[in-house]
């Protein structure tokens, strides 16, 4: 697991480092600005013509580090034919006023090693120009001269580096104050940032790099919270704690192994809800996706007229089929049976917004108590208020559990919380959030970087692509945390490890089919090989 901070949160850190552990922050600062030059030399980057600007916070205290180290490599290179050439020029767009005690001790230190700060540094070119105008507690927009000298700095036909976070962008939310430095490579610095991964300033990061230099990440806090001694100071650690965090390859080891005397019920029996008049596509994908996410049987409840399709795309399911037009309480009926042979139960794929869509999700919502995944045509009916849908169940009481797992899109929320699309995305995490809370539920909220939470905490995939920008692609994902739940995974753990595990099946086929070329189904059969292959 990796923690994922906001601004506020690493500056805790680095306090708690400097304040409480005793790490200077001038030797923090060196060891920066030391990553930084070892990234650059790492990614062959042409160091001949390098150029460093820098601002008067601790972001340019780094980059006065960094020109410093620079300049050094170009004293050895003097010497030393071997030494690659390096020549460097440092710039300050910074306010004198307003410059830190760090960054003005690292100016100083530059004066003293004779190197000198360029007035028209804009009138020359450059291999590599070095951003160090804004650190991560950037809050306003960016205005003046930072801006233009920003501009300029995209205009040139040169690598560039951001240090810790390209200057422009929100360490929060990934927001662009207006304009930010497009960076080809960022190095930051102890635990990657919320606004690094977040959309749009993910895509001006270029490629990230995060380097340990030391700081403490022991949840911002004085001590772990489970050995505190004292209640109180237990209760006040883990307020402290990060509360974003994504998932890494090697967390895939923590998911349970089939064991060897297993058979197929006791692999996990799903239900899938799903699928209408054109649509038996959604049930195909979400009932293959269940199946090669390892659970032992699948049983797709449909109308009749998907039966031959189910039963010819995939054979290995179960079909039990209902007429649409016969009394809903022949298909209710039905449903009985199949949530009873069930470990978990998914509905809407494909479902469609009939009345008899509509009984069927009312009657799950009442009366089913085991995990369940709404999607799609589900959540359509759930923010129709003439559908009869309710997410509070048992004739109206709060289900008062969290086992019902939502996977709306972004206008899918937005039918939900009658938000605008554009604001949704823009507080993807926040609503994410505040959604699950209000409605006692864990809320998988889709975009580029998929959000996860249950209320509290929230995780923010990072595996997928831009290939899975596809249809079907939802009902996959139904399909995986459907199948994990069946596996008796926790709620939480199946949705944030399905969401995983989606994405990197949609990694997977990026790789072996192209962007352009991938389909919902190359997903699916790819997500077995992706779990399959950290056992």
């Amino acid at each position: 697991m990796e923690w994922l901070l906001s601004a506020e949160e690493m500056k805790a850190c680095d306090e708690r480092t400097i304040h409480e552990i005793g790490i200077p922050s001038a030797v923090l600062m060196e060891r920066a600005a030391l990553s930084v030059v070892e990234e650059m030399q790492r990614a062959g980057m042409d160091l001949s013509r390098t150029l460093v600007v820098c601002g008067s916070g601790n972001n340019g205290g780094d980059g006065f580090a960094i020109a410093r180290i620079l300049a050094h490599m170009e004293e050895a290179a003097a010497t030393d034919e071997t030494a690659g050439t390096c020549n460097v020029t440092l710039a300050f767009v910074g306010k004198e006023t307003s410059m830190t005690e760090e960054t003005a001790r690292q100016r100083k230190i530059c004066e003293n090693s004779g190197l000198k700060i360029s007035r028209n540094f804009m009138e020359h070119e450059y291999t590599v120009i070095v951003d160090a105008i804004f650190g991560i507690g950037l809050s306003r927009p960016v205005e003046g001269q930072y801006a233009e000298v920003i501009r300029w700095i995209n205009s040139q036909n040169a690598k560039t580096v951001a240090v810790d976070i390209p200057s422009g962008i929100s360490a929060d939310t990934g927001r662009v104050y207006g304009v930010c430095v497009e960076a080809d490579l960022t190095v930051t610095f102890a635990c990657r940032k919320i606004g690094q991964l977040l959309y749009p300033g993910a895509r001006y990061c270029g490629q990230l790099v995060c380097r340990d230099i030391g700081i403490s990440v022991e949840n911002g806090s004085r001590t772990a919270a489970g050995d505190a001694a004292d209640p109180d100071e237990r209760a006040a650690d883990a307020d402290r704690r990060p509360t974003i965090f994504t998932y890494t390859e090697r967390d895939l080891a923590g998911l349970p192994e089939r064991k060897a005397d297993s058979n197929k019920g006791t692999c996990g029996k799903v239900l899938l809800i799903a699928g209408s008049e054109g649509m038996s596509g959604a049930a195909v994908l979400a009932a293959k996706a269940a199946f090669r996410c390892g659970c032992g049987m699948v049983r797709v409840f449909t109308p009749e007229c998907n039966r031959a399709v189910l039963q010819s795309c995939l054979p290995e399911a179960i079909v039990t089929a209902y007429e649409p037009d016969a009394p809903v309480e022949e298909a209710c009926n039905l449903l009985i049976k199949a949530l009873l042979w069930s470990d978990a139960a998914a509905i809407g794929p494909g479902l469609g917004t009939s009345q008899t869509a509509a009984a069927l999700l009312k009657y799950v919502l009442e009366h089913y108590e085991k995990p369940l995944v709404i999607d799609a045509d589900g959540l359509n009916l759930l923010a129709d208020e003439n559908s009869g849908c309710s997410l509070s169940r048992n004739n109206g009481s709060a289900s008062g559990c969290r086992d019902i797992i939502l996977t709306p899109h972004i206008g899918e929320m937005a039918r939900l919380t009658g938000k605008e699309k554009p604001a949704v995305s823009a507080e993807l995490l926040s609503t994410a959030r505040t959604f699950a809370a209000g409605q006692d539920v864990i809320c998988v909220l889709k975009d580029a970087r998929t959000a996860v939470s249950d209320g509290r905490q929230i995780y923010m995939n990072t595996s997928g692509n831009d290939g899975m920008a596809t249809a079907g692609s939802g009902d996959v994902l139904t399909g995986v945390i459907c199948s994990l739940l069946a596996q008796k995974l926790p709620c939480w753990q199946a949705a944030t490890f399905g969401v995983y595990l989606h994405g990197l099946a949609g990694d997977l086929a990026k790789k072996e089919l192209g962007a352009y070329g991938m389909m919902a189904g190359d997903i699916a059969d790819r997500v077995g090989t992706v779990r399959g292959r950290h056992k």
